[in-house]
């Protein structure tokens, strides 16, 4: 039986340099269901990689922050993956 690949929701024109490229990697992954990049906005500190960062839990899912320069980006992950498992996942995909 094939494997049933999560959803990516691209409802905004914008998005942070090489986070769409990122998530449809993570979209891939077993227990990933749906992810949604959100509100995007501008920051007074400076991050000079990418970054995603887990945030905080939300019902059924977590809440991610991805930072690049001075821009972030909310992104909303539905998982049954733990917060552990999901934060490796996003790790090994950085590398």
């Amino acid at each position: 039986m094939k494997k049933e690949q999560g959803r990516l929701v691209l409802n905004h024109s914008t998005h942070l340099p090489g986070l769409i490229a990122l998530l449809e990697k993570l979209i891939k992954i077993e227990g990933i269901q749906t992810i949604t990049p959100a509100v995007i906005g501008s920051v007074r500190s400076h991050s000079p990689q990418f970054k995603l960062k887990i945030s905080v839990p939300i019902r059924g899912g977590f809440k991610a922050i991805a930072r690049q320069g001075k821009s972030f980006q909310e992104v909303f992950i539905l998982t049954t993956l733990e917060q552990d498992q999901l934060e490796s996942a996003i790790a090994q995909l950085l590398k």
